[in-house]
């Protein structure tokens, strides 16, 4: 019993602490968009199914916690509503009734309902989720770097280590490493960011060797190594280190903050998107992706390891989320803005039947990402080798 409690109090909490926060985050991004374009909200719900709690407010919407936490929505007038005379499984009923914001419903003629509204407006409303989470990331980071400080290292090499990957490349100790590929390097875990998530490429590196400005070409090695949370993972490497141990936390003004913040996530999400390239071209493996177990256990490692780290793995998670949500699968917001985009081309929005079958396909693939995210999940807990064992 105690160490179900300590678990809960470790893992489980944590997870729904943070996961609430960025579902909130999402929403409310849905919500202030749709108030903005005059749309009667009805329902902001944080989770699914049944309500534990919750107010209605004075326009009329009602708040509440549900009893699912894996998500949340928004349900906003005229968004959701059905042909009179269809059942709502039949092939005629609107698909809009399981996609959340950005469904297109038969019109109500109200000046306050969703579907009254111009394409653009449906489409910012629909958009505004994602939007949200990364202006959430770009909140985080700014509030950092204006309060503790940008960590800041310079990008020059202390030593090489030999037959590594910068050794056959030409690096010399006393390098100063100022740009990866035409991109500008400033600090050292740039440099490191980069080759990690490139292992066995390619990658051409400006450096400043004395008063000369050269060229060295890399091809980084692979290693196999688990990371602090224990997930086996590919990485690259190049074989340097840096000398000294002069990380300096340098606080920004508010514009610097901004600035550097947005650029910040900009680059996180540049990340996110060679990772799951190279996942696609079979040079990174699948069984990187984590789902909910995952996350629960990350969860709980980095609040245990203070509050920076909670902040950054927030960070991190809402960039996740907000492109995640703009994939363009029907039934995520960026399916919703696939087919607005549909509608803008042929000067209509596309049948009940196209779209129903659309939301079917997207339930599909986002069911068997969850699946294929969670078995990896116990796969890589052992969870699965416990159970084999039993019957073996």
């Amino acid at each position: 019993m105690l160490e179900l409690l300590t678990m809960l109090w470790d893992y489980v909490i944590p997870f729904l602490v943070v996961l609430t926060v960025l579902v909130f985050v999402h929403e409310m991004g849905h919500y202030l968009a749709a108030r903005k374009c005059g749309i009667r909200v009805e329902v902001f719900s944080v989770g699914f199914g049944r309500e534990l709690f919750g107010w209605t407010d004075k326009a009329g919407t009602r708040w509440k916690l549900s009893a699912i936490p894996f998500g949340g929505y928004v349900k906003m007038f005229g968004e959701m509503q059905t042909h009179r005379d269809a059942p709502a499984d039949s092939e005629n009923a609107d698909p809009s009734a399981a996609a959340g914001p950005g469904g297109s419903g038969i019109a109500t003629g109200a000046p306050d309902a969703f579907d009254s509204k111009s394409l653009g407006k449906r489409a910012f409303v629909v958009f505004a989720g994602p939007l949200a989470n990364f202006l959430f990331a770009i909140t985080i980071l700014s509030g950092m770097f204006m309060t503790i400080g940008q960590p800041f290292t310079p990008a020059d090499i202390g030593t090489v280590i030999p037959n590594s990957a910068a050794e056959r490349a030409g690096f010399q100790p006393g390098d100063l490493i100022t740009g990866i590929g035409g991109t500008r390097v400033e600090r050292f875990e740039q440099v490191i960011r980069t080759v990690q998530l490139r292992p066995g490429e390619t990658l051409v590196f400006q450096v400043q060797r004395g008063d000369r400005e050269i060229s060295l070409t890399a091809v980084t090695d692979v290693l196999d190594q688990k990371d602090r949370f224990g997930n086996q993972q590919r990485i690259g490497r190049l074989g340097i280190s840096r000398a000294g141990t002069d990380m300096k936390l340098i606080q920004h003004d508010p514009f610097t903050a901004v600035w550097r913040a947005t650029h910040e996530t900009y680059v996180l999400t540049g990340n996110i998107f060679s990772a799951l390239g190279q996942i696609i071209r079979g040079t990174r493996s699948t069984s990187e992706l984590g789902g909910p177990i995952r996350i629960a256990e990350m969860s709980g490692n980095v609040w245990q390891a203070g509050l920076i780290s909670v902040l950054m793995f927030a960070t991190v998670l809402s960039i996740n989320l907000g492109l995640i949500n703009l994939f363009p699968v029907p039934m995520l917001d960026g399916g919703h803005l696939l087919f607005y985009a549909i509608e803008a081309l042929r000067g209509r929005p596309l049948g009940l039947r196209a779209q129903e079958y659309g939301l079917r396909i997207g339930i599909t693939m986002v069911l068997a990402l969850m699946v294929f995210a969670t078995w990896n999940d116990l796969v890589q807990l052992r969870v699965v080798d416990f159970f084999v064992n039993l019957v073996t």
